[in-house]
């Protein structure tokens, strides 16, 4: 250790400053209940093979690799220039973005919304489904989350309310859809996802209506994440829990539909009473998504014709995605997995034949990042969730690097 040859004062100046660092910070008992974030651990064992020198192929996270529609970036780009739109937005959001999710609304799903008292803009769904939790469930309340399920709902969700979490699970023999006879009768709020994630599971109106049945019959706040509910195949259309009544919460996403996920844009719609909880608790975390990302909002609703079907661009997008979703279905089988074709979302989802963890060690040494089952909880363990977010070139690659590891048959 070097001796110290400057002045006293400030040595006991530098000494004090040092022992400042040496302080831990203890964090909340709630934080320490949260689970560590569902791709932490993947992320790490991917970068330690990259610094190996291993090509990875990453099907894990589900972000889009195919790029934001031209149209929806240049109104960006001009609407970034606008001094009006670099100022404050509000926790609702701009009128004209929720006028604009009315007008999709009743042309998507024949659905009539009230733009100034039924319409939320969020900062992406995410955000919109954690706060909503906040504004309507209280201390020891219960949750009701589906598993497997996007983790954000038996999480932050119920963790940071001092909330009980029931997990029920979804079971492959019932095409992984929620039973709600197995829910608690008890429960404030319900988690629901279709088009699923993870399992690409979806479902269709009559479903829904004996969902929301059941939570107007137990006075459960119903909360239907709908992120997905335009990435289908096959001719299958995703239906919108507001077709089934208004008495609930739907919450959307520009990130999935329009290849958006950084821009951080999304909206939440439903009755009067859940959207004013919402947004009472945003005005208190946060300012609203930027304007010029919501003027960009804008271009990407009004892009859909009239009648509700898709522009060309998304048609173009879901045609990727389908002969992606083939290739690898299609792959996984001849390796000797029984995998469904998925008629939702962008993700396929199959029993590995051996605990979660230890297929994604194997796929991980073999330079191929996929996500475990357990990541979306322990019911789904033996599970692995697979994105096509890679090209085919980059699916069949992996492909034959199981066929040579020995992975599947």
């Amino acid at each position: 250790m070097c001796a110290w040859k400057g002045p006293p004062r400030l040595y006991l100046k530098a000494t004090s400053w040092m022992s400042d660092l040496l302080v831990k910070f203890e964090t909340s008992e709630r934080l320490k209940k949260l689970p560590p974030y569902l791709f932490t651990r993947m992320e790490e064992l991917a970068a330690a093979k990259r610094k190996e020198g291993v090509d990875m192929i990453d099907f894990g996270i589900g972000d889009p690799d195919l790029p934001t529609p031209d149209k929806i970036v240049k109104s960006l780009q001009i609407a970034a220039e606008e001094n009006e739109n670099q100022k404050y937005s509000s926790s609702q959001g701009e009128r004209d973005l929720r006028e604009a999710v009315a007008r999709w609304y009743k042309k998507r799903f024949d659905v009539t919304v009230d733009p100034g008292t039924q319409v939320c803009i969020t900062l992406g769904s995410k955000e919109g489904i954690f706060n909503i939790s906040q504004a309507f469930v209280n201390t020891g309340e219960t949750i009701i989350a589906p598993s497997p399920g996007y983790p954000v709902y038996s999480g932050a969700s119920a963790i940071f309310n001092e909330a009980k979490c029931v997990t029920v699970p979804l079971r492959e023999e019932n095409q992984w859809l929620l039973d709600v006879e197995e829910c608690p009768r008890d429960a404030k709020m319900l988690y629901l996802n279709y088009p699923n994630n993870p399992t690409g599971a979806t479902c269709d109106v009559e479903y829904l209506k004996k969902v929301y049945a059941w939570c107007r019959k137990n006075n459960t706040i119903l909360c239907y994440d709908n992120a997905y509910s335009e990435m289908c195949y096959d001719d299958y259309r995703a239906p919108s829990i507001l077709q089934v009544g208004s008495e609930c919460i739907e919450f959307g996403s520009f990130s999935k539909t329009f290849n958006m996920t950084g821009y951080r844009l999304g909206y939440a719609v439903g009755h009067p009473d859940l959207i004013a909880g919402l947004k009472k608790c945003k005005g208190q975390v946060d300012s609203g998504a930027p304007i010029f990302i919501q003027k960009a909002g804008i271009t990407a609703l009004d892009m859909y014709h009239d009648d509700g079907t898709p522009p060309s661009a998304i048609r173009n997008n879901m045609e990727t995605y389908a002969e992606r979703r083939e290739v690898l279905v299609n792959g996984l089988r001849d390796l000797g997995y029984d995998v469904a074709m998925p008629k939702g979302t962008f993700y396929v989802w199959f029993d590995c034949k051996k605990p979660s963890d230890e297929f994604v060690e194997e796929m991980i040494d073999l330079g191929i990042i996929v996500t475990p089952g357990t990541g979306f909880g322990q019911s789904a363990d033996g599970y692995i969730r697979m994105t096509v977010t890679e090209p085919v070139e980059g699916i069949k690659e992996a492909l034959n690097r199981m066929k040579r590891g020995s992975i599947g048959r």
